[in-house]
């Protein structure tokens, strides 16, 4: 089974390295597509010297549109969607993750972080919903986007919790993988306090709306 890994990122350069590094160097991983969602700091460039397919969106389109415009490219029907900021990414986590979706034979594989950082650990084990590492095939992408009952541009960052909500409410075989010192760069560390916070909030704002939205079943 062939994989198609989606990294979708924006204004990530310095960081996305640290990502495309251990899932290049993966056998079980045969096709990376990068969909730089509008960057202006050259996160394009980086990735491009890596052996992936890069796709330059023009204009910032949110992290649903991004992660759809890779799995419209994507050479495979299974998809692992990964977070460009992640940091402590091996290619044994990458391994990890698709082996465990295979072998119990799952419909969607969440990976979640654990003994990464404090802040980032106990957020997911609250709220393992919100985590961006993810396999599923291309018919369950295909399922998500017929329920959400919006353009695929305005569930931005509500995108994993529109999946996790649908994968609960069909039975999907689901499970949480633990990857072990893996966390990711905080937005305030990113992009200075005042803008982290606010991106922050914008995007704790489609989590909500996708916590309580009602989906098309």
């Amino acid at each position: 089974m062939g994989i198609s890994v989606v990294v979708p990122a924006y204004n990530e350069a310095g960081r996305i390295s640290s990502v495309l590094r251990p899932v290049v160097a993966s056998e079980r991983v045969d096709d990376v597509i990068v969909v730089d969602d509008g960057s202006n700091d050259g996160t394009a460039d980086e990735a491009r010297l890596f052996p992936v397919r890069v796709v330059e969106l023009p204009e910032n389109c949110g992290k649903a549109a991004a992660l759809d415009q890779g799995v419209a490219i994507a050479k495979n029907d299974t998809f692992m969607f990964l977070d460009a900021d992640l940091v402590g990414l091996t290619t044994a986590h990458v391994d990890k993750l698709i082996r465990s979706y295979q072998d119990m034979n799952l419909d969607m594989a969440v990976g979640v972080f654990s003994n990464g950082r404090k802040y980032t650990d106990i957020a997911q084990k609250i709220n393992p919903y919100a985590s961006g590492q993810r396999i599923l095939t291309r018919k369950h992408w295909e399922r998500a986007k017929q329920c959400v009952d919006e353009e695929v541009e305005e569930v931005d960052f509500g995108i994993e919790f529109a999946l996790s909500r649908l994968a609960s409410k069909e039975d999907w075989a689901q499970d949480y993988i633990k990857l072990e010192g893996v966390t990711h760069v905080l937005k305030e560390e990113k992009r200075g306090f005042k803008q982290g916070v606010i991106d922050r909030l914008k995007m704790y704002g489609h989590m909500a709306k996708w916590l309580f939205k009602k989906l098309r079943i």
